[in-house]
């Protein structure tokens, strides 16, 4: 008896407890702001591929010397990279951490699994959140060093470098899938940035804020679709 009395004490949720999963949602939730900004800024830059070779690298040149001469060369570029390596680290960190509350919260697992109540986006958030993190590594490999496309090709010439992975077939696969995984990603993240904030107090604001998951899904994971594909089929070329 006593030890079915400490067990359930130890499920109790605290005041303070509490507190600390709030505060992780919403470090997430900023956090996952940041990278809605972030990207939608990257496909922006990524669509100046359709103004030919000089526009493209116009556009990456700029990257570099934003800044200056307050700033060094690249050194923009650079605090906005460790902006970013914190806000990842934070929000991994913050996933993790609520997803071990909520296990160890629901130690025993459910007979029969029931989706009525949850979408697809949301369901897949945990693999879709891995899939995007080493999708990261692999595209900074291929971009910043240029070693993963075996066709070559220069990280001084980024234009040329785009083309010439894209070119090839199953680079542009796994782009595309990555992709995906990044709609379905920003569609429940997106909602759930919004819940977290307390901007879905409402039947409207919820209405909005789920349109609002779509409507960023579609414009960020399609955008980012769209060189990749034109240049696989030879609309985007050198």
């Amino acid at each position: 008896m006593a030890t079915q009395t400490t067990a359930a004490r130890t499920l109790v949720t605290t005041p303070r407890s509490t507190r600390s999963t709030i505060f992780l949602k919403i470090l997430s939730a900023v956090s996952g702001l940041l990278f809605i900004a972030f990207v939608l800024a990257h496909m922006y830059g990524n669509l100046k591929a359709f103004g030919g070779h000089d526009s493209f690298d116009a556009y990456a040149h700029h990257l570099r010397v934003l800044g200056e001469p307050i700033l060094p060369y690249a050194g923009a570029l650079w605090i906005l990279r460790a902006v970013l390596i914190l806000s990842l680290v934070v929000h991994v960190a913050a996933a993790v951490a609520l997803w071990r509350r909520s296990a160890a919260a629901r130690p025993v697992k459910y007979a029969m699994r029931k989706y009525r109540s949850s979408s697809f986006s949301s369901r897949t958030m945990r693999w879709g959140g891995l899939t995007i993190l080493l999708f990261l590594v692999w595209h900074l490999i291929n971009f910043s060093i240029g070693r993963v496309n075996p066709q070559g090709g220069a990280t001084n010439d980024p234009y040329n470098l785009l083309v010439d992975t894209f070119d090839v077939w199953w680079m542009t696969i796994i782009y595309l899938l990555a992709m995906v995984a990044l709609g379905l990603h920003l569609h429940h993240g997106t909602w759930s940035s919004l819940q977290t904030l307390g901007w879905t107090g409402s039947p409207r604001a919820r209405t909005r804020a789920k349109a609002a998951g779509w409507v960023v899904a579609v414009v960020i994971a399609g955008g980012f679709s769209l060189v990749p594909l034109f240049v696989l089929f030879g609309v985007i070329t050198k």
